[in-house]
């Protein structure tokens, strides 16, 4: 089914998702984008790698800490306002970016653009969630392939440009860019709220809650910091691969050595950032379209498996410059379903009126787990290469996998069942 009612007219709730996807994208770069600045800036500055991936550190902490108070807004007073203004901070991030000339200011600029991209990721994901009650796994996938594969088409631009124009006139040009697409983007969303005639999630599907529950209530339900300590674990090991691929290649000695596949060829590094960015957008959708079907847990137990294997496989054979390409590939196709998976039970477990808030309080374990990115560099040179960090990220990998099938099941069908006994009874009287 296509079209809900507002105000006695049809809505296309499929065009609501493709402006909640466009947004996304144009968005996705604040973070996928940033590996490919890091070793220009240091080049210039000589600020230390460490010292300037703590501004990667808190762009995410801002851009997932604040996420439920945007959310809190948007259940208010709908998705537009929220966006807007998350397009102008995420212009104004970038454009600051291109005059740092101090860590500082550098902070300072991956704080405002922290607090675009939050308000902007949190609107579309809560939005798509409130659209699309019968099919979140999915809907929650494509608005979350946005922000993980929109990157994949201006790697290569954004590389070329670093080269030839300097990286300051990157972050200035894609900045006023991207902020600009997202303000006008901004003024066709729609608020779900005002919306009626969705249709029933079909039988045979996850289970969902019959109760809404505000989010006070929810940082009191145990199954709730589950998940939470679940989402810390996986996001950290993903977020170390984001931030720190760059240098993972130059300390490899692959960075710039040309490969040749599928008829392509290209230096490693934006080889493998291109696909990385596909395979990780595929991966919302699809393993969501699984969890549809299957059940959540279930799917998290085989996706969170197959990452911690390919991060081991990455630490033993990616100094290969062929085998880099693909086991990136592999851990970011395993890695990026987390903000499919985490959203969609977050909404049926605690339900829909407070969709948007709810998952942004699940979100914030993005900008916990962010405070172990700078730490990575830290390691690998305490420990004379990257494998000690590896192995510490597919450990969490697999807790997280274990997690889902043998505590978060049986706790998340206890709570549900309980809920619905209660509103039984509640009708009943």
């Amino acid at each position: 089914m296509s079209s809900v009612i507002i105000n006695g007219k049809p809505v296309n709730r499929w065009l609501q998702l493709a402006i909640g996807v466009a947004c996304m994208a144009m968005i996705a770069n604040l973070q996928y984008g940033w590996t490919l600045f890091v070793v220009p800036i240091d080049t210039k500055y000589h600020w230390g790698r460490e010292s300037i991936q703590w501004a990667f550190t808190l762009f995410v902490l801002l851009e997932t800490w604040l996420v439920p108070v945007e959310g809190y807004l948007v259940d208010k007073y709908g998705p537009r306002p929220v966006v807007l203004i998350g397009g102008i901070l995420c212009g104004i991030g970038w454009v600051m970016n291109s005059q740092a000339d101090t860590l500082g200011m550098l902070y300072a600029a991956a704080a405002v653009s922290g607090l675009g991209a939050g308000a902007v990721y949190g609107t579309c994901v809560g939005n798509a969630l409130k659209w699309f009650p019968d099919r979140r796994g999915m809907a929650a996938g494509f608005t979350a392939a946005g922000f993980g594969a929109g990157s994949a088409l201006t790697v290569v631009p954004i590389a070329n440009m670093i080269k030839v124009s300097g990286y300051e006139a990157a972050f200035f040009n894609f900045g006023i860019g991207q902020g600009v697409a997202v303000m006008i983007l901004s003024l066709f969303l729609l608020d779900a709220r005002q919306a009626s005639g969705f249709p029933a999630a079909p039988s045979g599907g996850p289970v969902q809650t019959r109760r809404d529950y505000k989010p006070m209530e929810v940082l009191s339900k145990p199954v709730f910091w589950v998940m939470y300590l679940m989402f810390v674990a996986m996001a950290a090991g993903g977020l170390m691969a984001t931030a720190q691929l760059g240098p993972i290649a130059k300390d490899f000695k692959i960075a710039d050595v040309p490969v040749s596949m599928a008829g392509i060829t290209m230096a490693a590094l934006p080889f493998a950032l291109s696909l990385d960015r596909i395979l990780n957008g595929a991966t919302r959708p699809f393993f969501g379209w699984v969890s549809d079907k299957i059940g959540r847990e279930l799917t998290m137990l085989i996706a969170f498996s197959l990452e911690g294997v390919g991060i081991m496989l990455l630490s033993e054979y990616g100094q290969d410059p062929v085998l880099f390409i693909l086991l990136t590939s592999l851990v970011f196709f395993a890695w990026g379903e987390i903000y499919s998976l985490f959203p969609s039970t977050c909404a049926d477990t605690f339900g829909k009126t407070f969709a948007a808030a709810n998952a942004g309080l699940l979100y914030t374990a993005k900008g916990t787990a962010a405070l172990m990115v700078p730490y990575a560099n830290t390691l690998s040179k305490a420990y004379g290469g990257w494998h000690i960090v590896f192995v510490i990220a597919a450990t969490l990998n697999i807790a997280a996998a274990l997690t889902a099938w043998f505590i978060l099941k049986p706790m998340r069908a206890k709570m549900i069942a309980k809920a619905s006994a209660e509103a039984d009874l509640a009708a009943h009287a």
